[in-house]
């Protein structure tokens, strides 16, 4: 029975090939805008937490409460210092701390004058590990540097920050100060990164005339010990220190954990938003549908009354027309899925041309199509509900005559 249905509803459909194609144009837009935002956004929260992988889960991050865009340490009102950092080191459960500087400086090369992030790298090399393990430093060529006369760059400062190229063994000048390149960093796809210049953070103390001032501070906890039960001993012990009460911090201390369920809500109130703006192409491929199905019944009425004639009741005509609408919704939903993963693919591949990396990736999974599909399908099937209760209304003398 609905095997007849679904051939009649396919032939009506096929009669009028033109309108039906308009009519499922809003569809399958809708649709694939939903696909290629969701893929794309589903892709980058899952490329963020890959990234917080590599961050591991024996680390937590210390700085100061700001109130503005930028770097850590712009903006806040009482910024880290050294004395904060040796806090953090006696902290029982801690095993490594170490602080870092990241300002914007003034950087020149071949004449090119340009600003962007100078961060700093500790002596030690137990907290140079430690450093190059929370930032995933990977090096593309050359090494890490070895003294204050010496830095490594992120893939764009060497790359296309400059009007030429920069090379190993290059000099660059940071703050009026020559300095040596000896390591590149591979593309990783997050600009702070991309855009960075390492350099010792004796040297970048002398060049910004920064005293005691930490812009942030990354630990190490040791192992056995329990990372929010050592975070927690972090939090008291720099409250005792800045004269804070609980609940009145001037400072955050995050863990791996806390720092990817922050990102992914924003992540998730975005999709929310993007979905929300491609769900207006639904609505207004449902009332197409809807404009469509109408102007159907009043092209069909004579043949809707010689199926009423022939013994067809309410309710089987109702169905017919529910049942084309709904396979409008259905060829728009299957069309809209197919170009949005062609979309979102297409972005993922023009994102790794320009940053190397697939932090701009399409993760595409069953349930997104199926739900896709049944989301156009449910669509079109309500569009056609008030049309289809107008045919089925129509009276088989009356509908004869016209």
């Amino acid at each position: 029975m609905i095997g007849a249905y679904v051939r009649l509803a396919y032939q009506s459909t096929r009669r009028r090939r033109l309108r039906s194609y308009l009519t499922m144009l809003g569809i399958f837009i809708g649709i694939a805008a939903v696909v290629a935002l969701i893929s794309l956004s589903q892709g980058l929260k899952n490329a963020i937490q890959d990234q917080f992988l590599h961050l591991g889960s024996d680390k937590i991050l210390i700085q100061a409460a700001g109130g503005g865009f930028g770097p850590p340490g712009t903006g806040t009102s009482v910024p880290l210092t050294t004395k904060e950092l040796e806090t953090v080191e006696k902290v029982q459960g801690i095993d490594l701390a170490v602080g870092r500087l990241i300002r914007i400086a003034k950087f020149e090369f071949h004449d090119d004058v340009k600003y962007s992030y100078l961060v700093s790298f500790p002596k030690e090399s137990d907290k140079q590990t430690l450093v190059i393990d929370s930032n995933s430093y990977e090096l593309r060529e050359g090494r890490f540097p070895n003294d204050g006369n010496e830095v490594f760059i992120g893939a764009d400062v060497a790359d296309t920050y400059f009007d030429k190229p920069v090379l190993l063994r290059d000099l660059i000048t940071v703050q009026n100060k020559s300095v040596r390149v000896v390591g590149i960093l591979k593309r990783s796809g997050n600009p702070q990164k991309d855009t960075t210049v390492v350099l010792a953070e004796s040297t970048v103390r002398d060049l910004l005339g920064i005293k005691d001032n930490v812009d942030i501070i990354a630990a190490r906890i040791a192992q056995g010990e329990d990372l929010e039960v050592v975070s927690s001993s972090v939090e008291k012990a720099l409250r005792k220190e800045r004269n804070v009460e609980e609940g009145k911090e001037n400072f955050i201390v995050q863990t791996p954990e806390q720092l990817l369920s922050t990102l992914n809500t924003i992540l998730g109130i975005i999709q929310g938003v993007l979905v929300g703006i491609a769900g207006i192409s639904l609505l207004v491929g449902g009332l197409g549908i809807m404009n469509t199905m109408y102007t159907a019944v009043v092209e069909r009425t004579r043949e809707i009354g010689i199926m009423k004639a022939v013994g067809a009741t309410q309710t089987q005509i109702q169905t017919l027309f529910i049942i084309e609408s709904g396979m409008l919704g259905l060829f728009g939903g299957l069309i809209g899925v197919v170009l949005g993963l062609g979309i979102s693919k297409l972005v993922e591949f023009v994102g790794y041309q320009i940053y190397e990396s697939f932090l701009i990736r399409a993760d595409v999974s069953a349930w997104l199509i199926v739900g896709a599909l049944l989301f156009a399908l449910i669509v079109g099937g309500l569009s056609g509900v008030l049309p289809a209760r107008q045919a089925a209304k129509l009276q088989p003398v009356d509908a004869l005559r016209k």
